[in-house]
């Protein structure tokens, strides 16, 4: 689905790509530090000293990490956002909509243990705020894709892009379990 946002579709749409794409970037931003102020407040209640907080994160990153690369599967919802807002809805409603979706972490399909361990972060940051800021930068990793995407402006770059895309999916898979594992260490370096 969000490889549906791209400068070709966008104009077949009649919508600017740049527009549904800050939009998409806005929600995202908005809806993970959302998610993250209210963890963070719910945290603030009971977390421990930062340095405890670190190595639980730590500890969580860790094993994320390893059970990604292991191959178990997240836990989670099993729906995508709904594709059919694409046409029904202007660009900057569906973007919007998309990216808190996406950018929450938790209303979407989890596709690595990482998320989960970013929600702990959130919980055990110690206030709303710092929730928040964790928040808001995890909803700014989820617009890598649908930014990599700002080059498709005729058809033979989107079957290239599909093409890389698939590709890609089980080294990128791999690659992220590898950095989960090592923020996870850089994690727990940092706790003690």
């Amino acid at each position: 689905m969000l490889s549906s946002i791209h400068p070709l579709g966008e104009r077949a749409r009649g919508n600017r790509w740049s527009v549904t794409i800050a939009a998409f970037t806005a929600g995202a931003v908005l809806g993970g530090a959302a998610v993250g102020s209210v963890l963070g407040a719910i945290g603030s209640t009971f977390a421990p000293r930062t340095d405890v907080a670190l190595l639980v994160v730590g500890c969580l990153a860790l094993i994320a990490g390893g059970l990604d690369l292991s191959g178990v599967r997240a836990p989670g919802p099993s729906r995508q956002v709904n594709e059919r807002w694409i046409g029904n809805l202007r660009g900057t409603v569906y973007g919007f909509g998309f990216g808190v979706q996406l950018g929450s972490g938790i209303s979407t399909f989890i596709v690595t243990w990482g998320v989960w361990a970013v929600l702990a972060a959130k919980l055990l940051s110690g206030s709303a705020v710092s929730g928040a800021v964790v928040g808001g930068v995890f909803g700014m990793t989820r617009t890598v894709a649908p930014l990599a995407a700002g080059w498709i402006d005729r058809p033979s770059r989107l079957t290239r892009f599909h093409t890389v895309l698939a590709r890609l999916a089980q080294p990128v898979h791999v690659g992220a379990g590898i950095a989960i594992v090592l923020i996870g260490i850089t994690g727990l370096v940092w706790g003690v």
